[in-house]
C-alpha cells in the first residue's frame, strides 16, 4: 500500500520526536468532538507543542486554525510542518530542549 504525502510528512515528523525523545499522541478524529485537533500533542520541555503535518503545500483548515489559536491563546506553541520545513522543525526542537 502506498503512503500518502502528508503519511510521509508524518513519518518524518515522529522520527525527529522520537530521536528527541519528545512526549507525543496522535489524537484520532472521530465524531466525538476530535474533528480539527493537531496530529501530534507534545510535551516539549515542559511546553505544550502541537504539530499539523501537511504536504504539497497544504494549509490547516478553519476549524484547525482555530484549534491552533486556542493552543496559542493558552500558552502553547504550534508548527505546520511540511516537507519543506522538517529541517526547521527540528532545529527548534534542538533549541528547546
Amino acid at each position: 500500500m502506498a503512503s500518502t504525502p502528508e503519511a510521509k510528512v508524518k513519518g518524518k515528523i515522529k522520527k525527529i520526536l522520537k530521536e528527541h525523545n519528545i512526549y507525543y499522541a496522535m489524537p484520532m478524529g472521530t465524531g466525538y468532538g476530535n474533528a480539527g485537533v493537531p496530529d501530534f500533542l507534545c510535551c516539549l520541555n515542559g511546553k505544550f507543542l502541537a504539530v499539523e503535518a501537511k504536504a504539497n503545500g497544504g494549509v490547516p483548515t478553519a476549524l484547525q486554525h482555530k484549534h491552533l489559536d486556542n493552543i496559542q491563546d493558552a500558552g502553547g506553541v504550534w508548527w505546520v510542518v511540511n516537507e519543506n520545513n522538517l529541517i526547521a522543525f527540528e532545529v527548534f526542537i534542538k533549541a528547546n530542549k
